[in-house]
């Protein structure tokens, strides 16, 4: 029993601890962007490494997302004659859901695991050290880039996956039941709510936040041992699709009430 209440008790501190490193390095982050201290070079290289490198992967997931999901539902829905409100069901479900969500995992396994891998790799070469010898705070340095790649990209991502989910759905749709175009996007602009998409891209940013504070925090407490990157890094994207997950729960009771 005691051993029990001695692995509970450690997991909780790890957790408290974990909690307390990310929130302070979180703040120090905003602390430099209220400052306007920003690496307006590393920032675009992170901007282009998070949203344009990551881009033909979100496409290609939600595509077939999109597909898959218009296949179930065309014909269920054919077979109930609602067929009409195929284009919105699907347009409704990839902004209100599967677009930010798909996309932020997606992105956390691409970039964020990057994100670990680099700084992790930083800190064992000691490059870190040698940022802070030359007077330059790493978090300003190589955190700041990316959290506002994060902040800034993983929206619109989410925004070009539900477009391309969508035409994923209509492609399916035409293949299974015959839908025209007309009638597939013509139920999306009265029934779909500007607020459902608002509401994704507002999931999107906070997705984008967790991806780098959590990729960026692996990396800049990495142990100085070269296997330990890659543990740094496994961590990084477990996290990161374990967090998604909880904030897309917490933030849909609240954008959706």
């Amino acid at each position: 029993m005691l051993s029990v209440i001695t692995a509970v008790g450690a997991h909780a501190l790890n957790a408290l601890t974990y909690f307390g490193e990310t929130s302070e390095l979180h703040l120090r982050t905003l602390v430099h962007l209220m400052r306007g201290n920003i690496e307006l070079r590393p920032t675009i290289q992170q901007m282009a490494s998070v949203g344009v490198s990551s881009l033909p992967i979100v496409s290609v997931t939600m595509l077939f997302s999109g597909m898959v999901f218009a296949y179930h539902l065309a014909d269920q829905a054919a077979s109930l004659g609602a067929a009409a409100y195929v284009g919105w069901a699907v347009a409704e479900t990839m902004t209100r859901e599967l677009g930010p969500a798909l996309t932020a995992i997606v992105v956390a396994a691409r970039a964020g695991s990057a994100m670990a891998a680099e700084l992790g790799t930083m800190k064992v070469t000691e490059q870190i050290d040698a940022l802070r010898t030359m007077a330059t705070d790493p978090v300003q340095y190589l955190v700041v880039p990316r959290y506002l790649a994060g902040l800034l990209m993983v929206p619109m991502l989410a925004l070009v996956a539900d477009v391309i989910g969508v035409t994923g759905g209509f492609v399916m749709t035409n293949a299974t039941i015959g839908m025209t175009a007309g009638g597939y996007f013509g139920s999306i602009p009265g029934n779909l709510e500007i607020w459902t998409v608002a509401a994704g891209v507002i999931k999107a940013v906070f997705f984008g936040v967790i991806i780098a504070i959590v990729g960026c925090h692996q990396g800049l407490y990495t142990e100085r041992a070269a296997e330990e990157v890659g543990r740094a890094t496994t961590r990084a994207v477990v996290y990161c699709i374990m967090l998604i997950y909880a904030a897309n729960l917490a933030l849909t009771v609240v954008l959706f009430p």
